[in-house]
């Protein structure tokens, strides 16, 4: 007769995201204390704004999630999305920066 009305329930799909990190990658964020914390950083240029990603060994003040990686303590900004694949690498000659890419890109999509 008269009841609350049913409800209905939303499918959650979840895609799995691909870590792919380079051996030099995971040795050196092992050598930084093995975790490695991702977040996006809008830079303006002449022709509007670019969003890339910025690594670091500590969280600063952002608030972080537990991403799935093999070899180490992967963490990304709770505000990020997941992309398909994130690629963590390395670059530099004197001083060696690990770097985070976004689908295969140094930007944000």
């Amino acid at each position: 007769m008269y009841g609350a009305a049913p409800t209905t329930v939303q499918p959650v799909y979840r895609r799995e995201m691909r870590v792919e990190a380079s051996p030099e990658a995971v040795r050196l964020v092992e050598e930084e204390g093995g975790r490695l914390y991702v977040w996006a950083k809008r830079a303006r240029c002449c022709h509007g704004s670019i969003t890339y990603l910025e690594t670091s060994s500590q969280p600063g003040e952002r608030p972080f999630r537990r991403v799935d990686a093999a070899g180490i303590e992967l963490y990304l900004d709770v505000r990020l999305g997941e992309p398909e694949e994130l690629v963590i690498d390395t670059s530099g000659r004197r001083r060696k920066h690990v770097h985070a890419y976004w689908n295969g890109c140094a930007y944000v999509v």
